[in-house]
């Protein structure tokens, strides 16, 4: 299992720090190098608890589909998405909002296993991981951007 875990100060209120993160049509915004896009489920606006959304979006040069559905939401201090289907063994991504003086910070832990043995191992080792986090930070700091202008 490997864990990838992110913090990031907003600027903004928790409520709508949260609802930026949960967000659909943001999110492909969020995700224009991937050519992310909702194309099953939940496709537009606010998904809520035991909703799915299936994404389709470019990843390592190849079209990857990937459904996940929000099993868990405490509004506004938390959620949890988990992949059903997809090409993970396993993936679950947290979400904590916790309200401090004058900020919101955000931690995300993602945890995940690949397929394939140890050549999937490798494969997370060499490239996943990075390639993930990196995927996480730029997603967030375009919802910092958004969210603290508005």
């Amino acid at each position: 299992m490997t864990t990838i875990k992110t913090i990031t100060i907003y600027n903004a209120p928790i409520e709508k720090v949260f609802n930026v993160n949960r967000d659909i049509d943001i999110h492909q915004q969020s995700a224009t190098q991937t050519n992310e896009k909702a194309i099953a489920g939940t496709t537009s606006g606010l998904i809520n608890k035991n909703e799915t959304v299936t994404w389709k979006g470019k990843h390592f040069g190849v079209y990857i589909t990937h459904q996940s559905i929000i099993s868990e939401m405490i509004f506004p201090t938390y959620f949890i998405d988990e992949q059903l289907k997809g090409h993970f063994k396993s993936f679950k991504h947290q979400h904590f909002f916790e309200q401090k003086e004058n900020h919101v910070e955000v931690t995300d832990i993602v945890e995940y296993e690949t397929p394939f043995g140890i050549f999937g191992k490798i494969f997370d080792a060499i490239l996943l991981k990075n390639y993930l986090q990196k995927f996480i930070l730029q997603r967030n700091a375009f919802l910092k951007k958004l969210v603290e202008k508005s």
